[in-house]
């Protein structure tokens, strides 16, 4: 059939035959090309056989077989430019790979003929994807620090001036020693020092900053997604003069955007943290694509570039400082060279090997140096491996079992049983990212413990498409398919392995984080399945209008997703309907409301929280001390009492019940609990300070002090410990060693009103007035509405005899504190004393 207006060729879709008509030979310049997918009225007339279907525009040209040249001469009329498969010329000019094109084209079918979607230039099309991602996530700029954010960033004191950059190397993502035993083990320096950058750039910590990063960085692995796709679907082809070319610009354009826009990124791009997973994907992307340049044939004739090879090992490296995926980019770099490079057939070199006994220099193994460039990749892996575990340590993670149940399992049966479930729920997530979640653990997915579970359903299609896809990958005739099937798949497996539990156990149930570079091969299998949907599609318009539409609806569910990471509350909240079993986000749904003040509210979740899996001791101690201050000690007593039981070195759980003991009087358990906080976490100022409290209400003086003091050296930033140091100096008689703790303190927290009045206090006793006013007014300067600051400065007027300015301030403490103690008593003194005054004047 050909086209009525311009006697194009166009594909018959009944049996892939193709017809056209036209002599002219057209040679040595370039063309629009445009290729009729729709649709259109055709002449009813004998024509000519055309030889196999032209290539789709390359890189560098859009050299095309004679035949089908001859009869695209007439496409270039602007009238049918509306039609689907716009046209234009793909990264011009490159004529002199005329020859080694044709001879591509003539011998290796091509993705783009069967896929019925848009041909624009290269720059347009990165233009157009990298808006698709920005307009995706970009709501989520000014979103707060969410979740985990907190621990990475705002607590993690290796973003401070003050932390020397030596220690990022020594310490692990959330800031701990790599040594010690609570450590995760997650060793990401080079994402920590993009946040320390972050804060300093930023003078504290302002998110917008973070989140802009976050979303810059994802635009830019998106844009290199046009190339690293042209790569996987179209083959690697270079140009007489090294410009590479591209034979799949359609397939790759739209594999782009289905990898730009997919909701199950939200996590990545609108959680800071998962900033290491962005630039681990970046560094991984340019390590492929340097392997690539590799293979660009210099002037000395060399077939591939042994520097290049280096420099992807390198970047390969860059990559696992970011995030441990980063070193699967050096096994799909092997797995690329073998079938792209050197066109190995997998299963034929199984055959030869096993039934012949050929050696491996036979059967291909040492062609174009492959072996060579695989030693240098496994040595750089494994440089990679024993640096890493020198640093990290011969101690493995530290994981419970609320984390991730299934490693935990007695059963082997279980544990594989369990395992593969969860890969069913990653690929799930990856075809239809509706239902996510800030996180999966804690009950959110109840364990599979025998065959009659329902659930082994998604385990047998999961496996029944993978055995599917792999047979396709290795039995194929077709060497394009192969290639594309064996990749697709090799981008969807090898960089999810780490997050397995095949080689280690990990601290997480399902994490859309890890399937970041996995939906790579995602978007791959999608577009191939796509291009064979066109294939065999009578109508592609409405076929090409859906895959718009999934577009569209993925663009808009990002939107909505992102959203919802901008605050917490959102975003616990968007996850009670997701996981309606998961403890932890009652949890986080009851500490949110109770940061807020709503005590009421927070009990019902942490409740929750606790029935749901009741070995939650974070809940148990969370409710114990919403509990404790509302003066329901009892129950409080009990629920921390488990919690210790259940988890006995529970620092902060032995801590609170030493707070209620206290409250309840029984001073001896009390101080016991508090040593035994102390003996498992040292380091507690907070615990210290509680001890002083209760060696005060023991009037055992000395030992307050040093606890106290212990607090401050901890923490020298500890302000109540301060100040009740003074406080009981000042109460003791002990004014100058009162007055030296109080400027001692000031030094280190200048700016803090309640040291300020403290010391002004002293001050005042010893009759120092003068620094003592100094002092008062410079605490109501920073907080007026304090009763008792006003309250104090009048008593100070009145002692050193400023009485006008003794009544005003009683008067303005007063009307802040009506029940002011002692405040009414020293007005009225104050007031009989003018009133004296006034009759001796009068006298």
């Amino acid at each position: 059939m050909v086209c009525h207006s311009c006697g194009a060729p166009r594909r018959r879709d009944t049996r892939g035959s193709r017809r056209g008509s036209g002599s002219e030979n057209v040679r040595g310049q370039s063309f629009l090309y445009l290729r009729v997918v729709l649709s259109a009225p055709v002449w009813s007339r004998s024509l000519a056989p055309l030889p196999p279907p032209p290539p789709s525009p390359a890189e560098e040209s859009s050299f095309l077989p004679e035949s089908a040249g001859r009869a695209l001469c007439a496409c270039l009329s602007p009238l049918r430019d509306w039609k689907l498969g716009i046209c234009s010329q793909h990264n011009a000019g490159a004529p002199h790979s005329k020859q080694a094109f044709h001879r591509m084209a003539q011998s290796e079918f091509n993705l783009d003929h069967e896929i019925s979607w848009f041909v624009l230039p290269s720059y347009w099309a990165k233009i157009i994807v990298g808006l698709m991602s920005c307009m995706c996530f970009a709501n989520s700029y000014d979103g707060d620090f969410v979740f985990d954010d907190s621990e990475a960033i705002i607590n993690n004191k290796d973003l401070r001036a003050e932390t020397p950059l030596g220690d990022l190397w020594h310490h692990d993502f959330w800031g701990g020693k790599l040594s010690s035993n609570t450590s995760h083990k997650s060793y990401r320096p080079l994402t920590v020092l993009t946040f320390r950058m972050n804060y300093l750039f930023a003078g504290g910590f302002h998110p917008v900053g973070f989140h802009v990063i976050n979303i810059i960085l994802h635009c830019a692995i998106s844009v290199l997604m046009v190339d690293v796709f042209s790569i996987l679907l179209g083959g690697l082809q270079y140009s007489s003069k090294g410009r590479r070319l591209n034979l799949a610009p359609k397939a790759s354009l739209l594999a782009a955007s289905l990898f730009a826009v997919h909701p199950v990124h939200t996590e990545c791009v609108a959680g800071i943290v998962g900033r290491a997973d962005l630039l681990c994907a970046l560094f991984f992307l340019l390590s492929f694509l340097g392997y690539c340049k590799a293979f660009r044939e210099n002037k000395e004739g060399n077939h591939f570039s042994t520097l290049w090879v280096l420099a992807s090992v390198l970047l390969g490296a860059i990559a696992m400082l970011c995030k441990e995926q980063g070193i699967t980019v050096l096994g799909l770099n092997a797995v690329f060279d073998a079938l792209v490079i050197n066109k190995l057939n997998i299963l034929e070199l199984i055959q030869k090997v096993l039934r012949k006994g050929k050696s491996l220099e036979n059967v291909g193994l040492f062609k174009k140096g492959l072996l060579f460039r695989i030693t240098l990749l496994l040595s750089g892996g494994a440089i990679m491996l024993v640096m890493r575990w020198r640093i990290m340590g011969t101690g493995p993670p530290a994981f419970t079992e609320v984390d991730n149940p299934a490693s935990f399992a007695d059963s082997l049966f279980v544990r594989a049983i369990n395992y593969n479930y969860y890969y069913s729920l990653n690929a799930w997530l990856l075809l239809c990212p509706w239902w996510l979640c800030f996180d999966w653990s804690m009950g959110c997915i109840p364990l599979i413990k025998s065959v009659s579970d329902w659930r082994i359903i998604a385990l047998a299609a999961l496996w029944f498409c993978l055995i599917g896809l792999i047979c396709q990958a290795l039995c194929s005739q077709d060497s394009h398919k192969r290639r594309i099937l064996t990749l697709g798949l090799g981008f969807l497996i090898i960089p999810f392995l780490p997050a397995s539990n095949l080689f280690f156990r990990v601290g997480f149930v399902v994490a859309e984080r890890v399937i970041y570079l996995p939906s790579i091969g995602y978007c791959m299998l999608l577009t191939y399945g796509f291009s064979l949907l066109s294939k065999q599609a009578k109508k592609k318009k409405t076929l090409a209008a859906a895959v718009l539409g999934i577009l569209l609806i993925d663009v808009l569910h990002c939107v909505i997703r992102s959203n919802q990471w901008r605050s917490e509350e959102q975003l616990f909240r968007s996850a009670l309907s997701v996981c309606p079993l998961n403890a932890k986000v009652h949890y986080n749904v009851g500490k949110n409301l109770a940061d807020k003040g709503n005590q009421t509210a927070a009990i019902k979740y942490y409740r929750e929280a606790v029935r749901l899996n009741p070995k939650y001791v974070h809940a148990m101690n969370n409710l114990g001390n919403i509990l404790k201050e509302r003066n329901e000690l009892q129950e409080a007593e009990g629920l921390l009492s488990l919690a210790v039981q259940i988890q006995p070195d529970f620092a902060a759980a032995w801590m609170n019940l030493g707070i209620v003991q206290n409250s309840l009087r029984r001073f001896e358990e009390a101080e016991q609990s508090y040593w035994t906080a102390l003996k498992h976490r040292k380091k507690y100022p907070d615990c210290y300070y509680n001890l002083g409290r209760l060696y005060a209400d023991l009037n055992r003086h000395i030992d307050a002090l040093n606890a106290w003091r212990n607090a401050t050296v901890l923490k020298p930033e500890h302000s109540l410990a301060w100040n009740n140091m003074i406080i009981l100096l000042d109460n003791t008689g002990n004014l100058a060693q009162a007055e030296a703790v109080g400027r001692e303190a000031l030094e280190l927290i200048p700016n803090d009103h309640s040291l300020m009045f403290s010391l002004a206090n002293v001050l005042g006793k010893s009759q120092k007035y003068k620094e003592s006013e100094a002092l008062f007014l410079k605490a109501i300067k920073a907080n007026p509405n304090a009763a008792s600051y006003h309250g104090n400065l009048a008593v100070l007027y009145h002692r050193w005899g400023n009485l006008d300015l003794a009544k005003k301030h009683y008067e303005v403490s007063l009307k802040l504190d009506p029940a002011a103690p002692g405040t009414k008593e020293n007005y009225s003194l104050l007031k009989r004393k003018l009133e004296q005054l006034q009759k001796k004047g009068n006298v």
